[in-house]
């Protein structure tokens, strides 16, 4: 039963809101007025209406009285209709409570008059008054201005025009008092259950809105919290990879010294225990380095200058930087330049902050195969673009595992990371790398068979270079330059363990 309540309430409601326009929608207050207006239109005819409709039963001559009093009651549905059509909702107000007037006045004149069966019906005026126009100051006045003029009206008429006598029998009009005062009590229990019912939804929509501002407070509280620690942390950060950076810059200076010591007088006992301490601490360089990228980045620190840059130069000094990981893991990195991609613009140093991280996870997770590092020039969806495509055989990345692939702490699985190192911060700081710039990341991969990381960024100039960049070539512990011309397609720079 209560289910059906809700429904025809529900259905009820919808159908007052449809006589309600806009521009008294968008004013909670007054909508909830006008709420309250269209349900006493809607409804109080049918109640209204057995005042006339007693009267007509009982009465042994009717008269015009009754039609005129059963049309000026029904004539409270034409209301809502003027109210949908744009009438203003004070003038409309001002009419109904001028006709509920006429109404119980015109019933009071004809059927006795301060004797009335009707005369209950006077208590409704300032109730529906009340409901009608809430806090507005000035239909108040307009109002009990109204009172006055009919109540006066009504006592000049009466006293001067007697009103004729209906004939009713007293038996009769005891009975009419009675269904009218009825009548009147069941509108007006209507009016003020509905107009109870409207206090407590509104009661409930100031409490939620009390609980959203207590949790919009402490949100904003949380948020000045977050960007208090967020500030602390890039201080700390900072701070903290300064002191780091200076160890290790020594760490990885005496290293090479000692490393270059130990090739020259062929202490070869010697040379694989430098070249991993020297290996251990560029990648220690490289992760105190993303860190403290990602966390600029994070706090929107990070400036970015475009200028015209040499793609194969970019190239070379990635692959110059992970020689020593490379070797250690016994891996080879090829690397092509296609004729249209030598020349871009764009920031040289970021550029080479997100394509280093790309080729060190593949010569990380790669064990004596080879790593190839493709540039070629291709058309994107915003115009010429240049792809950084590197290539590894290495074990590939579960397919459950992309998805959260460039999400920062994410690596392939604890195996993996275990067995290779890594903390998920480099394909993090790439993608937000890539997506400052402009540019895309993307994967494809296969388990066992190796990846494909594709770094796609705008070209931003076609010109050519004006002379033919160099190809550095590592052999074992043997480095030469090959400048000019080479028959070979691939112009490759190979590091060989």
């Amino acid at each position: 039963m209560s289910s059906m309540t809700r429904v025809v309430t529900a259905r009820l409601g919808d159908f007052v809101d449809s006589f309600i326009p806009p521009a008294l929608a968008a004013d909670p207050n007054r909508r909830s007025l006008a709420r309250l207006f269209l349900i006493s239109h809607l409804l109080g005819p049918f109640l209204g209406n057995t005042v006339p409709l007693s009267l007509l039963l009982v009465s042994p001559h009717p008269g015009y009285d009754i039609a005129v009093l059963a049309a000026s009651i029904t004539g409270f549905w034409l209301f809502p209709i003027a109210l949908r059509l744009g009438v203003r909702y004070e003038l409309l107000t001002g009419l109904s409570i001028q006709n509920l007037m006429f109404c119980i006045l015109w019933a009071c004149y004809f059927n006795g008059g301060v004797t009335s069966p009707t005369l209950p019906w006077v208590l409704t005026i300032p109730l529906l008054a009340f409901f009608y126009i809430g806090s507005m100051e000035r239909m108040r006045t307009i109002v009990l201005a109204l009172f006055a003029v009919n109540i006066v009206g009504f006592a000049a008429i009466y006293g001067l025009v007697p009103p004729p006598s209906n004939g009713i029998p007293l038996e009769h009009i005891q009975i009419l008092g009675m269904i009218s005062t009825c009548a009147a009590s069941l509108y007006t229990i209507m009016m003020a259950v509905y107009y109870a019912r409207a206090l407590a939804s509104q009661s409930e929509i100031e409490a939620e809105m009390r609980s959203h501002l207590v949790t919009a407070d402490n949100l904003q509280r949380a948020a000045a919290d977050a960007e208090r620690a967020s500030i602390a942390k890039s201080e700390f950060l900072a701070k903290m990879s300064h002191e780091l950076r200076t160890p290790l810059n020594a760490v990885i200076g005496y290293s090479q010294m000692l490393l270059e010591e130990a090739a020259d007088m062929d202490e070869d006992d010697h040379v694989d225990d430098y070249r991993r301490i020297l290996a251990s601490g560029e990648h220690l360089l490289r992760l105190v380095n993303n860190v403290l990228d990602l966390s600029k980045l994070e706090a929107g620190r990070v400036e970015f200058h475009k200028e015209p840059i040499s793609v194969r130069r970019t190239v070379d000094e990635v692959v110059r930087s992970l020689k020593t990981l490379a070797k250690a893991n016994g891996n080879t990195v090829d690397v092509r330049v296609d004729a249209g991609a030598e020349v871009m613009i764009g920031d040289g140093m970021m550029i080479q902050r997100a394509l280093s991280n790309i080729v060190e996870n593949a010569v990380k997770f790669t064990r004596n195969g080879t790593v190839e590092i493709a540039c070629r020039r291709s058309t994107g969806d915003d115009g010429d673009v240049v792809d950084f495509e590197v290539t590894d055989d290495g074990p590939g990345i579960p397919a459950n595992e992309l998805p959260h692939l460039f999400e920062q702490f994410s690596v392939a699985d604890d195996l993996t990371s275990a067995k290779y190192g890594g903390t998920g911060v480099g394909l993090a700081l790439v993608h937000r790398l890539c997506s400052l710039m402009g540019g895309s990341v993307m994967v494809d991969t296969e388990v066992g068979r190796g990846s494909t990381f594709t770094i796609r960024l705008p070209l931003g100039v076609a010109a050519a270079p004006e002379e033919t960049p160099q190809i550095a070539t590592t052999r074992g512990d043997a480095a030469r330059v090959i400048g000019g011309e080479t028959n070979d397609p691939k112009m490759a720079v190979a590091v060989n363990g």
